[in-house]
């Protein structure tokens, strides 16, 4: 098993799929609530780190922001180059680092200057900040001191235990340092004081560790790490206790802040929380539609939606394909009629566990299902080699019910990557679906990208 969102079997040079939507609005189901949509940022992540297993080859741009301008800026193309620890070296090279992956060329420096720097660092699954974080805590650690050094704060209990594996195989040549768990169900007597070296924890129980049953000095704490912020601030509670652990720190300790995304409520939060930063951004790899046919299947109700499908299963279980729906009770419905025509499917659904989904996923990795039914929300995140068709059986809205441009780009852009040819089919059932489409390529066109071409019912087997 992958332990962590550095790791991710997928090399990108392959087709890949990958969709960032949130809940659609439709009648068939009720919507999903806000506390439902917030476990599964946290869910997703797991699942991310539970079905990668080595770093992804990203091909992003790394942007560096500086607290400041006028230092020199320094990276990095080697473990030997950042003068490690040799235990620490010997577990970085037997966890299979042969040299720094983009963000943590860069990261890596600063984390581990002298004096301590601050760090605001976007980084998505598979980029190895994890390892880099690790890294940096381990470093700072003087294991003659026992006391907690090193504070990492993660969303959920499944997260904390997946970036404890990363310090516990990276520590593994260093075994005078100690981890703890600050997480539910791990119960200490009152006035116990801890004696780790690094506490990994959620919020709210590092929260009452500092404060009400002071087994932490928080005082002494060194390095300060919050991970996947944008998953934090999702849940109820996180952002307030995580500011008000941050307070207790003292000036000179270093505070490193990671997040997949840099919306607007993640940036508000990462600068209370993190003062006078160096900042490191991806910047997005430019996505093209230039190689990919677009086509769109005009139907006049679900039924015949499904037969269209039916009738291109043949030319996409050439390769593999994602079939996308709005809503989990759809998703169901059609890979259970699939099912029923003795077409071989994987679905991917909402109501699934994490672990199930991570089985799934790899089934269809490995080739064993060669079509994948799924949602936007299940979906998210998720790269698999090979796709290289994309069927909408529903069109991507937002949460307003407009057309929802990014995910479409994210769902087909990934087919047809490198130069390959890839294939994207659009089911339109209603007036209301054609408008959305229509809206889809009036966006796309502006920025000069492929067109869409209609197809009928027939003809599908053609392509």
């Amino acid at each position: 098993m992958a332990t962590d969102s550095w790791a991710l079997a997928v090399d990108e040079q392959e087709a890949a799929v990958k969709s960032v939507s949130g809940v659609i609005k439709t009648n068939a189901t009720p919507e999903k609530t806000d506390e439902e949509e917030k476990e599964d940022r946290a869910a997703q992540s797991l699942l991310n780190k539970l079905i990668r297993s080595n770093l992804v080859d990203n091909t992003n741009q790394v942007e560096v922001l500086q607290r400041d301008p006028n230092s020199p800026l320094y990276s990095v193309k080697s473990f030997e180059e950042l003068r490690l620890k040799p235990q620490l070296l010997q577990g970085v090279y037997a966890m299979g680092f042969n040299r720094p992956s983009k963000i943590q060329e860069n990261a890596l420096p600063m984390m581990l200057a002298e004096p301590p720097q601050n760090l605001i660092a976007q980084s998505q699954s598979g980029t190895g900040k994890t390892a880099a974080f690790v890294l940096a805590m381990l470093s700072r650690v003087e294991p003659a001191e026992r006391y907690p050094q090193c504070l990492c704060l993660s969303p959920t209990y499944e997260l904390a235990l997946q970036t404890g594996k990363v310090i516990e195989q990276m520590g593994k040549f260093h075994p005078e340092l100690k981890l703890a768990y600050a997480v539910r169900g791990n119960k200490l007597e009152r006035g116990q004081k801890i004696s780790e070296h690094i506490v990994i924890g959620t919020p709210g129980t590092v929260l009452d560790w500092c404060s009400k049953l002071k087994f932490i000095d928080p005082k002494k704490i060194k390095v300060f790490v919050l991970d996947e912020a944008d998953v934090m601030i999702a849940t109820q509670g996180h952002q307030d206790q995580s500011i008000r652990i941050q307070r207790m720190l003292p000036r000179n300790c270093q505070m490193l802040l990671f997040s997949a995304t840099f919306e607007d409520s993640v940036w508000k939060f990462a600068q209370k929380v993190v003062p006078d930063p160096n900042i490191i951004k991806l910047k997005r790899e430019e996505e093209t539609l230039d190689t990919i046919k677009q086509y769109y299947v005009l139907c006049n109700s679900r039924d015949e939606k499904f037969q269209a499908l039916c009738n291109i299963y043949g030319a996409i279980t050439i390769a593999q394909a994602m079939i996308f729906c709005h809503t989990r009770k759809t998703a169901s419905w059609l890979a259970a009629e699939l099912s029923k025509e003795g077409h071989q499917v994987a679905l991917l659904s909402g109501e699934m566990v994490v672990e199930q989904r991570a089985a799934v996923i790899e089934r269809f990795r490995e080739g064993k299902e060669k079509v994948l039914v799924t949602t936007n929300v299940c979906a998210r995140g998720i790269d698999v080699e090979q796709v290289s068709v994309v069927i909408n059986f529903d069109l991507p809205v937002d949460k307003d019910g407009n057309p929802d441009n990014e995910t479409y780009l994210h769902r087909i852009g990934r087919t047809g990557r490198f130069g390959k040819r890839g294939l994207a089919v659009n089911m339109v059932d209603s007036k209301h679906s054609m408008n959305i489409l229509n809206r889809i390529q009036e966006h796309f066109s502006e920025s000069r990208e492929s067109p869409l071409y209609h197809t009928d019912i027939d003809s599908l087997q053609k392509l």
